[in-house]
């Protein structure tokens, strides 16, 4: 699947995931959420630098992941501005370069959007192994019905599986956003 991601044409990443941002963009759980975390595209991955201009336009407040120097496999969201320096982690992605003080907690989010390498209509994902997003989010599988943030997948449509396997720790998403379909109540506005 990663293989497939990174075949495609420039040209033809950037239409699809030119697709995924309109589709994102139109959701009510993207219009009611002032506070959204995403990423920068790696590895093939949707590229969403269109969706972050529209964040920035729209006074929301854009944050990235940064790997937590203190715990494990874990995660933290730094703001990100037009501005923002960045910096490569240890896996060679960029993330602000910023002092941990300026770092938002998970559950101070709305809206996190998600890499992945495979999806299923259940909210079953499957990331690059690292399990960051699991131990990150771990919360949400003893809250109840109340979640917060929502956690969105962010994928090209052919990395649509029939079902995917699902362990006891894996945190569901609350829904999908290809370039052809929303996948889950993400889509009502």
């Amino acid at each position: 699947m990663r293989a497939r991601r990174r075949a495609l044409s420039a040209g033809e990443r950037r239409r699809l995931s030119a697709a995924v941002a309109d589709r994102i963009a139109a959701t009510g759980t993207f219009l009611r959420s002032r506070h959204i975390a995403l990423y920068l595209a790696n590895d093939g991955e949707v590229d969403l630098h269109g969706l972050v201009q529209r964040i920035w336009g729209m006074g929301k407040r854009c944050y990235l992941p940064v790997l937590s120097p203190l715990f494990h496999n874990r995660l933290w969201f730094a703001p990100f501005t037009p501005e923002m320096p960045l910096t490569l982690n240890r896996f060679g992605i960029a993330e602000p370069d910023l002092n941990w003080h300026t770092m938002r907690p998970a559950w101070a989010l709305d809206l996190v959007l998600t890499p992945l390498v495979a999806f299923d209509e259940a909210g079953d994902r499957l990331g690059m192994g690292g399990g960051f997003y699991d131990r990150t989010f771990a919360y949400l599988n003893r809250r109840g019905p109340w979640r917060k943030p929502r956690l969105v997948g962010v994928a090209f449509d052919f990395q649509k599986w029939q079902k995917l396997p699902c362990a006891v720790w894996d945190v569901p998403l609350d829904g999908v956003v290809s370039d052809v379909g929303v996948y889950g109540p993400v889509q009502s506005a």
